[in-house]
């Protein structure tokens, strides 16, 4: 059987591959790291997570939640690695980096259906083809892939949030909790009273930033927002966002601060923890300069400073199908945040259905049409012509998923009776010729 050509091995690329080989179908894995580095990789594993190392939330009332669920169900690797590699983070999936991507690159090294080719893909090569090089893709493939559509993609800007030692928070000025007392204490609360909350944004909006090359506040998709750019926004902007007390009560006056900023932890050890929503493009000194007047990290130690990167986006709903299929070329597909899916799960899902769609096609079964009812089919639809006016990178939610024909009193329940009809579905469809034949591995 011909091998089926992945190039780029980060979560779309390793997932997609994953549910080829679990088919039979070989897999020439193509990873440019580490011979190569993006500006925001470190790491020479597979499924690098390059800013937070949150997965978002696991609840079935949760749109991502339910994306979770329905890849559980299918044989994920990616999810597979999370839960393996899982750290506390309340109701959120939060994992260890390094165990996370070092389990996926051990599984697919370890395949014997798996070819590993450690080079850059200069080039896009004959035959069955997944382009899963990411938003971060070389200049090289990038200029293939601008050639193939028949022009640029989408730009939009990327900022990673700096991670700081725990040990060198001041404990003395921060508490463990979780907002709501929700599961378990599992984020530093570093609290602001109102002098220290304007003092902070008056310097956040004035600090120095690091060049980035055509980047403007206009360019920047709203998910990953960075920190100064929201502050611009207005003064109050910060404490109805990542700053926002609500739900934290401070266990030293039992009241809520004024703006409390959180810190998430970062790997299994729990010695370091990510700024959460403090995405940032910030010179280095200005960040260790600013974010020390937030009182628990006035000592703080930064392992990582935040950056920003140029990703780049397909107009997707002209030029792929619902299986992420080139129109012009069907024997190229796409996977990953370059489709327009945004997050991780996103697009891990967009790989997984990318995966199990080409191995139905090779092995000459019927597709399977994932549904809109589903979340994994309802992104595979927006993508390719269910979004109206400007295509824009999309999240999972339950509002690009086919409402539910009956009423359901109360959103959470309403969300959680969308849940419980998409897994009924997948659980259907796991009849499928397709979903039997998943056993190679």
């Amino acid at each position: 059987m011909e091998r089926v050509t992945v190039l780029g091995a980060g979560l779309a690329g390793s997932e997609c591959a994953w549910q080829l080989v679990r088919r039979g179908v070989p897999v020439r894995l193509v990873e440019m790291k580490p011979g190569k580095m993006s500006p925001a990789h470190v790491s020479p594993y597979f499924g690098e997570l390059v800013c937070s190392n949150s997965l978002r939330s696991d609840e079935l009332t949760n749109a991502v939640g339910l994306l979770k669920a329905e890849m559980r169900k299918m044989g994920s690797l990616i999810m597979e690695s999370a839960d393996l590699n899982r750290v506390a983070a309340g109701g959120a999936l939060a994992v260890d980096r390094e165990g996370f991507a070092r389990h996926i690159t051990q599984r697919l090294e370890s395949c014997d259906l798996v070819e590993v080719v450690r080079e850059e893909a200069a080039a896009i090569p004959e035959g069955e083809v997944v382009v899963a090089t990411g938003p971060l893709s070389s200049d090289a493939i990038a200029d293939c892939i601008a050639a193939l559509c028949g022009g640029e993609g989408l730009h939009f800007y990327d900022a990673v949030a700096p991670i700081v030692t725990l040990e060198s928070v001041d404990m003395d000025s921060a508490y463990f909790a979780s907002r709501y007392d929700k599961g378990t204490a599992d984020y530093v609360n570093c609290p602001m009273d109102r002098e220290e909350y304007l003092a902070f944004v008056t310097e956040l909006v004035s600090a120095k930033e690091a060049e980035v090359h055509g980047f403007d506040d206009g360019g920047v998709f709203e998910g990953c927002m960075p920190v100064e750019v929201m502050a611009r926004r207005g003064v109050d902007t910060l404490r109805y966002g990542p700053l926002k007390p609500v739900g934290l009560r401070d266990p030293r006056t039992g009241q809520e601060s004024y703006a409390v900023v959180q810190l998430r932890r970062d790997n299994a050890e729990g010695s370091l923890y990510n700024m959460v929503g403090f995405q940032t493009h910030l010179t280095w000194g200005e960040q260790r300069r600013v974010f020390s007047m937030i009182p628990a990290l006035k000592n703080a130690e930064f392992v990582r400073y935040g950056v920003m990167h140029r990703n780049t986006y397909l107009d997707s709903p002209r030029l792929l199908d619902r299986y992420y299929r080139l129109r012009s070329q069907p024997r190229i597909s796409f996977a990953g945040q370059m489709t327009g899916v945004e997050g991780y799960v996103e697009s891990a899902a967009s790989g997984m259905l990318v995966g199990i769609e080409t191995a139905a096609r090779v092995l000459g079964l019927p597709a399977v049409d994932f549904p809109k009812e589903t979340a994994i089919g309802a992104l595979g639809l927006y993508i390719s012509g269910g979004s109206v006016g400007d295509f824009q990178p999309m999240n999972i939610n339950f509002g690009i998923i086919s409402p539910l024909e009956y009423r359901v009193r109360g959103k959470r329940n309403k969300n959680a009776e969308i849940s419980r009809r998409s897994l009924e579905i997948i659980d259907s469809l796991l009849d499928r010729e397709v979903f039997r034949r998943a056993d190679h591995i």
